[in-house]
């Protein structure tokens, strides 16, 4: 097959296009949401999402609390439109993440916190939908149409937009020059051959592990082999593994391990090992193993971007995979593009 021969590796390919697209046409909407998030100096930050763009959302989480010591509350969009309860809101910068920004349950959430107090920020490809007419600000993800249901570009460019409107509130230079590098070191990781963890994919379920920002990427990754390769699998903490969920691995148990060049990766290249020692196959995105096997990586220029780029490899491989099995990614079986909760 060529490489070519999906429209989800096509919108993986297209990823630094999509980075570079919002490091252009994205700033003045970034700048704008950063002077007006100083501006109202929060207390907490609040995120209201759901699947790959909650995934997102724990990224921003880890990188809230490292860069600007405000701590994050992921909410539940069912406490507003199912149970009907009006949160607390004041003194929160309140960072809604949706692609379509269509659903029900996202926007009365959104509505419902800045109703109460909060200051409120939409990250979606679509600037001219629901969530954004009731947000403060909005920030365009400038992805392009993104027609395969499995999500890629778009979740990628939901962690550099709100990436960068964290270090423009930080006025973090070096992370505000990684940013701006990230396209050429996406198209790299892009290309990245993880053929031989592909190889241990066959079926059986598997874990994913990470821990701080890559937590995000392992939960990102777990969800799309569920969803692309209907093959269960789970994530979890590399710091919790080790706790209750290590009594289930045997001989060959496959796992995936999500490291960055930061301050857990040799913790997490420990846990690693350790699952390795008790016989599982692990694969791991660090030099830093001794029994579990490396794979190929691009590092950027921050520890805080290296996990973008990492999961642009991911999902290169997963896309190879699903297609291994004889399953289309671009339609996953009882799915659609935009599903609408309330």
């Amino acid at each position: 097959m060529s490489e070519h021969s999906s429209k989800m590796r096509q919108e993986i390919l297209e990823i630094p296009a999509a980075v570079e697209r919002l490091l252009i046409e994205g700033a003045t909407n970034i700048q704008d949401a950063a002077k007006r998030m100083k501006a109202a100096d929060p207390r907490f930050l609040i995120t209201v999402a759901r699947g790959s763009s909650d995934h997102a959302c724990t990224y921003l989480k880890y990188a809230s609390e490292l860069l600007l010591s405000l701590p994050v509350a992921s909410v539940g969009p069912s406490v507003s439109s199912i149970y009907g309860t009006e949160l607390r809101a004041e003194g929160a910068l309140c960072l809604s993440v949706s692609q379509s920004g269509q659903s029900p349950d996202i926007v009365g959430m959104t509505r419902s916190l800045k109703a109460s107090g909060g200051v409120t920020v939409a990250i979606t490809n679509n600037p001219e939908s629901r969530l954004a007419e009731v947000t403060d600000a909005v920030l365009p993800l400038h992805a392009g149409p993104e027609l395969s249901v499995a999500a890629t570009k778009t979740f990628v460019t939901s962690l550099v937009a709100g990436l960068w409107l964290l270090a423009e509130v930080k006025g973090d230079d070096a992370l505000i020059g990684a940013i701006r590098s990230l396209p050429r070191h996406l198209e790299e990781a892009a290309q990245c051959d993880w053929s031989a963890a592909a190889g241990m994919i066959t079926g059986r379920s598997l874990f994913t592990l990470g821990r701080g920002p890559s937590y995000a990427m392992s939960n990102e990754a777990a969800l799309k082999i569920k969803e692309t390769c209907q093959i269960h699998a789970e994530s979890y903490s590399a710091a919790e593994v080790l706790h209750g969920p290590v009594s289930i691995v045997d001989e060959g148990f496959p796992t995936i391990v999500f490291a960055a060049k930061d301050a857990a990766e040799q913790a997490t290249a420990e846990a690693a090992d350790a699952l390795a020692g008790k016989g599982a196959t692990v694969f791991a995105t660090t030099d830093k193993v001794s029994r579990a096997h490396c794979l190929p990586v691009t590092r950027t220029d921050h520890w805080l971007t290296d996990p973008v780029a990492t999961i642009t490899s991911f999902y290169s491989m997963v896309e190879a995979v699903a297609r291994a099995r004889g399953i289309d990614p671009d339609a996953p079986r009882h799915l659609r593009k935009v599903t609408e909760t309330v």
